[in-house]
């Protein structure tokens, strides 16, 4: 599989594995930073747990995990990846996003949206991106409203979350024919 560097004058994102993921040790740590998330990364040995699931999906060809280094701080700032991707119908899922709280809000995470969905619809070709997201996580419902993403429908309770509760996961789609237009207005300048 190719391997993408994704990067801006703002943002790289370079894949992540097991050499290098130490980089987010202390941002994984942060509080409550990916409360709406099934998985677990509040500690070193979890974090490597969560990259070595992202890893053996990106030799089964399904995931492909970014390290997020943040060039205009010099810092890393979290991850990211393509996931579920499905080669024969050409679509993937954007998600399991998070990013340490001091990002958050900067601008960071609108580039890496660019970037991922440009290389999706233009390097890949694909015909649709999707996002999955808890129906309770408001902030990153409408983050991916901004960009241009339609609620297609929402899955009831069809994810059980670190404390047994069973979350509603909102469907969220961009389509390739979507794209220029969606380039040229939400991401004019990027």
């Amino acid at each position: 599989m190719n391997i993408p560097v994704l990067e801006n004058d703002r943002v790289k994102l370079s894949l992540l594995d097991l050499s290098n993921y130490s980089n987010l040790t202390e941002i994984a740590k942060e509080d409550k930073l990916i409360y709406y998330s099934p998985s677990d990364i509040s500690t070193p040995e979890k974090l490597r747990e969560y990259v070595k699931v992202a890893v053996k999906g990106y030799y089964e060809n399904t995931i492909i995990p970014f390290l997020v280094f943040d060039k205009l701080n010099g810092e890393f700032a979290g991850s990211t990846r393509f996931g579920l991707i499905d080669y024969t119908n050409k679509v993937l899922h954007i998600g399991w996003t998070w990013i340490g709280k001091r990002f958050q809000g900067t601008g960071l995470n609108k580039n890496m949206k660019f970037l991922m969905l440009q290389y999706a619809f233009e390097n890949m070709n694909f015909e649709k991106v999707e996002f999955r997201i808890d129906e309770r996580n408001l902030k990153s419902r409408r983050a991916v409203e901004k960009i241009g993403g339609t609620l297609e429908g929402v899955l009831r309770k069809n994810t059980i979350m670190q404390d047994g509760f069973r979350r509603n996961t909102c469907c969220y789609g961009l389509l390739k024919n979507e794209w220029p237009d969606i380039k040229s207005t939400i991401f004019e300048g990027y």
